[in-house]
């Protein structure tokens, strides 16, 4: 499968799946349609909800644009990348 990103109007939605309290933070690759994310925060208070956004916009130069939009307290989640557009986010993510 491909990942899961579109564009709604200047922004970018980005499915992913985040897996807490890991070692590091760093993209693990692509699960099914989603982009795999390892974040050292825990799953409490949203803290990993704001690594996933700070690992992001280290990531993508978008500093203060990225926000978990659905999903606070999955593992699944859509993020919103706001003023982008998908070929930059895609080939800043995802090794081809």
């Amino acid at each position: 499968m491909s990942l899961h990103i579109t564009q709604d109007g200047p922004d970018v939605l980005l499915s992913i799946k985040v897996v807490p309290g890991a070692s590091g933070d760093s993209i693990s690759g692509v699960l099914g349609s989603r982009l795999k994310l390892r974040v050292s925060a825990p799953p409490e208070g949203g803290k990993a909800n704001r690594g996933v956004e700070r690992l992001l916009e280290e990531l993508l130069d978008a500093h203060g644009r990225v926000e978990v939009e659905s999903g606070h307290g999955s593992a699944k989640k859509t993020v919103r990348i706001k003023g982008a557009e998908i070929d930059p986010v895609r080939k800043a993510l995802v090794a081809e």
